[in-house]
């Protein structure tokens, strides 16, 4: 059966059923959130042992495609982005107790896509663009300035909500006005000195050292969904991972 859908034949079944799986999930077939067959209902889709289908899972586990919940099934994941500040930027209190960041949208414009943004986010020059400026604030005070980019014509529904009813995440709105569900990011960090605007939002002295964090976020199929700058200030910065 795999054999006849296009399976490669020189890897091990369970490889096989593995690399059939990952495009379904990449061709959104399930979508983030929602749960995939049993792993009785894929032994007799695909003609395959269920110890053959349960090694195939369990590599899409370790690759993080999917993840399991006890007594309820095998799940496409959801990319987590609630905490990822955290990894380069530590916000606390004087004890050293963890502060999560509140957003506030400062303005929210319909424009010419900056070359930048275009590129990032596979648009004709030009193209219109929905761009967010974001600030995050801790105990009322700016920590970072963020410009996000949306391709106007996937994202028309957040021209019709009140910015104030953003919420302090984004991607949860995305999927729940847009029904566009970002699945990963591609992020690269850069240093630079902040410009008089910059510096004026987030209360810092003109030329203070700024870590800014280019993200791409991506949907399921990996087609660009969003593009964003966000900076803060570099005394702010650290760099957290997890080596295994």
């Amino acid at each position: 059966m795999l054999d006849q859908i296009g399976a490669d034949s020189r890897l091990p079944l369970y490889l096989q059923l593995r690399d059939l799986l990952a495009a379904q999930i990449r061709a959104q077939k399930w979508q983030p959130g929602q749960p995939i067959p049993s792993e009785a209902e894929l032994s007799q889709t695909y003609q395959v042992a269920v110890g053959t289908v349960r090694r195939a899972v369990e590599t899409l586990m370790a690759e993080g495609l999917v993840e399991r919940t006890h007594g309820r099934g095998t799940f496409v994941r959801k990319a987590r982005f609630d905490n990822s500040l955290f990894r380069f930027f530590r916000f606390e209190t004087a004890d050293g107790r963890p502060l999560a960041p509140k957003s506030v949208i400062v303005s929210r414009k319909l424009i010419d896509a900056p070359r930048q943004a275009a590129e990032a986010l596979h648009l004709k020059p030009r193209a219109k663009v929905i761009e967010l400026l974001r600030l995050r604030m801790v105990e009322q005070q700016p920590v970072l300035a963020e410009n996000i980019y949306l391709c106007a014509q996937r994202f028309k529904a957040l021209l019709e909500k009140a910015p104030e009813d953003f919420g302090d995440l984004l991607y949860p709105l995305y999927e729940r006005e847009c029904g566009l569900i970002v699945a990963s990011a591609r992020e690269t960090l850069t240093v630079e000195t902040v410009t008089k605007a910059q510096a004026q939002l987030l209360g810092l002295p003109e030329k203070t050292p700024v870590v800014v964090i280019e993200r791409t976020a991506l949907g399921s199929d990996g087609q660009p969904l969003e593009w964003r700058q966000s900076r803060g200030a570099a005394s702010k910065f650290r760099y957290s991972a997890e080596i295994r």
